[in-house]
């Protein structure tokens, strides 16, 4: 059954010090990771799905979850690093930019503002699944497409990436990316989207790392210059660079200081990703779960006194883990997850009860109504979209909305 929609929000999402506040009254959510969000909200006619879309809505409101972390855009099409990234392209080749994904999001944020929620859309990405920095390099000759399109070793892959920092053409057709969405009109609501209260804030990209220490410098610049373009097209809303913490820069936490204290950047986040990180090898990590749980708490930790010190709110905005014995399907139990997931909500839940930094939670991913296909690990062309991208195996990470015992945990944070 359909929820009655609430009053739309006319209120900004702000920082207060450290701790975020519409109204000048706190503000503290439950949230997930949408990203195929606006990809669902496009016309039938583009294959958007709009149905669904608006029931899993309904069942995130339902549940409590109140903010929703999306992709805002696309760059180029076909293969990069080996991987047939997500469409459509927003950007299709420099400067040249089609609207379609755009409109999906209009539709995402009109029904979002109808529910009293609040998106954060990120920009670009540093990974290859919806083209980002690697398409950036690509087409300003930096590498070949015959480069490109294979699958690169983490070196290669590093050596390429690092480059978008020091490429003022990459940059320059980023921030033009940047301008037609920011700048754009929701043909919805009629609002432009500098003055959409329902988006919480702009995200620079999807996990940016400097990728080499060597660019560490023309890195932090680009952020500098990234920010403070995107408070020039938009004075009302929050803008963050979506780190993942010092993990990203191989464990330099001055840099991520440093980075964090610009002016235009309103808030610190960051990632948990206990299996990408090697936390644990094999399928089996039921022995390690109490170790897993304390690895997460202890780099929450680190980054709630870095988040204090410079006085913002900290957002613990991806994390995930395989479902039980590193099962894909929904039949396979998510206990190991669940326990994982409570750690870190009672994290968040410790910091808000002592009004600390954590602001809020954003888990690692809803898969809505979709499910994986039976003997198959990767997304086809066709299948429903999930919270794992086309890269990674279906049901690796997401969240379905039959994991019944993981909605009732967060249901019970959402409180």
């Amino acid at each position: 059954m359909m929820l009655p929609v609430q009053a739309q929000s006319t209120a900004f999402v702000k920082v207060n010090a450290h701790q975020f506040v519409i109204n000048k009254k706190p503000y503290y959510f439950m949230g997930t990771n949408y990203w195929y969000g606006a990809i669902l909200g496009m016309d039938k006619s583009h294959g958007g799905d709009r149905a669904r879309l608006i029931k899993e809505l309904d069942f995130l409101q339902k549940n409590g979850v109140t903010n929703l972390r999306a992709m805002a855009a696309v760059e180029g099409s076909g293969y990069v690093n080996g991987v047939n990234r997500v469409q459509p392209a927003l950007q299709q080749a420099p400067g040249v930019f089609d609207e379609k994904l755009l409109e999906g999001l209009d539709f995402l944020l009109a029904e979002m503002g109808k529910r009293n929620m609040k998106a954060v859309l990120f920009l670009s990405n540093n990974w290859e699944w919806s083209g980002g920095f690697l398409q950036y390099v690509n087409w300003y000759g930096l590498v070949a497409d015959s480069v490109v399109q294979r699958k690169l070793n983490w070196n290669e892959q590093r050596d390429i990436t690092a480059r978008f920092y020091s490429c003022v053409s990459c940059k320059e057709a980023y921030l033009e990316q940047v301008k037609y969405i920011v700048g754009r009109k929701n043909k919805i609501t009629r609002k432009l989207y500098s003055n959409d209260p329902t988006i919480m804030a702009w995200e620079l990209a999807n996990e940016p790392r400097p990728m080499r220490a060597a660019a560490n410098t023309d890195y932090a610049e680009w952020i500098t210059e990234a920010a403070a373009y995107i408070k020039s097209l938009d004075k009302n809303h929050l803008v963050t660079i979506g780190h993942e913490g010092y993990m990203a820069t191989d464990g330099d936490m001055e840099l991520f200081e440093k980075i964090h204290t610009d002016k235009n950047i309103d808030y610190l986040a960051i990632h948990i990703w206990a299996k990408n990180w090697g936390w644990f090898k094999g399928n089996d990590f039921s022995g390690m779960i109490d170790t897993l749980q304390q690895r997460a708490l202890d780099y929450i930790t680190v980054h709630e006194k870095v988040a204090a010190k410079i006085k913002k709110p900290l957002v613990i905005e991806e994390f995930g883990l395989p479902r039980d014995a590193h099962g894909f399907t929904t039949d396979v139990s998510t206990r190991l997850r669940d326990q994982y997931f409570s750690a870190i909500f009672g994290a968040f839940y410790s910091s808000k009860t002592k009004k600390g930094v954590i602001g809020g939670v954003n888990f690692w991913a809803f898969g809505g109504t979709a499910r994986p296909v039976k003997g198959q690990v990767y997304w086809k062309e066709g299948d429903d979209l999930s919270g794992d991208p086309p890269m990674e195996e279906q049901g690796l990470n997401s969240v379905f909305d039959n994991d019944h015992t993981t909605w009732e945990l967060i249901r019970k944070y959402a409180k």
